[in-house]
């Protein structure tokens, strides 16, 4: 029989707060956490604007003077799993470290430390590049960094799968869990990329917004005018526990994991497939893991970056998969005011599944005002709305055709 899979723990670093409750709060009110790039001189970008993350002292996770070693994605893990944790009540010690493991999604790793190890060797040669360089660059030491500062010695891997990255992260740890590999695991996604490399990098593929003159309304998914995603910054992680084990310390429950589906396009290295075939597979595959028919879900979270292909396609697929049901489901794309997170977006938009449900809160789609006639379903549209959420979807779909999606559904112990 298959282990049941509950979410007892949120952390959160995002641009439009740090820690559950001011990130929650912050999405149900429709506040975007858009702005001007601060991180280095945007002059000669055509896009200025960025969803950078506000306020974070990394000394209050860790100590200053290993934070200094450290890039700023690695300190989103370890701040993010430490909220995580304390606020699920798991303690991890010598009785179960080996029965808690650690895995995240991460699309770049430490893209900054990168470009100014270049510009060392390119000015003073490579004997004066710091002997960090390589631990502060790749990917895993996100899910290696946690581990050592939380002690979890279970299962423990980084998934490199671009844009859906964090989802597939919190859904392979589910599975991790259902099997019995583990009891508890951290997982989500973790990303911060505001760079010049990054930012002039997705501007040659005209694929970011250039609306530098109203930052808080350049996300603006399934609105005809959108053009192009925002880069966002930071991190979520979810304590993810078997059933039995949570209930037998009393933890709070926000939600049971009971659906995850993957797929790959095979199509085109940046495009989504025609009418969003790769997706239609992806999120069949996780209705059919949960055991249910399409109609029973309530929302999705989704992927909804405000670029043109992707908002059509993306609706394309939900009306391809729901058929008669589509036109009542409510669906919202958080990254209107957060931004896109890149391999970080699946950890903060499981996390926001997971209150959706557990809060009967569904966030809003901000700045859709002027709605996309191919994009005609029900994107919750400025306001957040009340309602009793039982099965909600979070979608998550990468560059190369890499697709995730989960469902989530409200915990009932039966």
């Amino acid at each position: 029989m298959k282990r049941r899979v509950v979410v007892t723990g949120i952390g959160l670093v995002t641009p439009i707060g740090i820690g559950k409750d001011e990130t929650w709060a912050a999405l149900c009110n429709g506040t975007s956490g858009i702005g001007e790039i601060t991180k280095f001189d945007v002059a000669e970008y055509d896009t200025k604007i960025a969803g950078e993350v506000k306020g974070f002292n990394p000394g209050d996770f860790l100590p200053k003077k290993e934070a200094k070693r450290m890039e700023s994605f690695i300190a989103y893990a370890i701040a993010a799993s430490r909220m995580a944790v304390e606020e699920s009540g798991l303690v991890i010690d010598s009785s179960n470290e080996d029965r808690v493991g650690v895995i995240t999604g991460c699309g770049l790793g430490g893209l900054s430390m990168i470009e100014k190890a270049t510009l060392v060797i390119e000015k003073r040669g490579p004997k004066k590049v710091t002997p960090f360089l390589i631990p502060m660059i790749i990917g895993n030491m996100a899910p290696g960094m946690v581990s050592i500062h939380l002690g979890a010695k279970g299962p423990n891997a980084s998934v490199a799968t671009a844009c859906a990255a964090g989802t597939h992260a919190v859904g392979d740890a589910y599975k991790i869990i259902q099997r019995g590999a583990a009891d508890a695991m951290l997982a989500g996604g973790v990303e911060s990329v505001i760079t010049p490399l990054c930012i002039a990098g997705f501007n040659a593929m005209r694929a970011l917004s250039t609306r530098n003159d109203e930052p808080q309304k350049a996300s603006r998914p399934f609105d005809r005018d959108r053009d192009g995603f925002i880069v966002g910054e930071g991190g979520g992680i979810l304590v993810l526990e078997n059933l039995e084990h949570a209930l037998e310390r009393g933890a709070h429950i926000y939600a049971e994991i009971c659906g995850y589906g993957m797929s790959g396009d095979g199509h085109h290295m940046s495009a989504p497939a025609p009418d969003g075939e790769g997706a239609v597979r992806c999120m069949n595959a996780a209705i059919d893991d949960a055991g249910i028919t399409p109609d029973k879900i309530d929302y999705i979270n989704a992927h909804g970056t405000s670029t043109q292909l992707n908002d059509r396609n993306e609706t394309m697929a939900v009306k391809t998969v729901f058929r008669e049901s589509a036109g009542s489901l409510a669906i919202s794309s958080t990254k209107s005011m957060t931004g896109h997170l890149l391999g970080g977006a699946g950890g903060i938009e499981s996390a926001f599944t997971a209150l959706t449900i557990h809060d009967g809160i569904i966030p809003p789609t901000i700045n859709l005002e002027n709605p996309d006639e191919e994009c005609d379903l029900d994107y919750v549209p400025g306001d957040a709305r009340k309602k009793d959420v039982h099965f909600a979807m979070s979608n998550s779909f990468g560059f190369g055709g890499t697709n995730a999606s989960l469902i989530m559904k409200k915990y009932e112990n039966d």
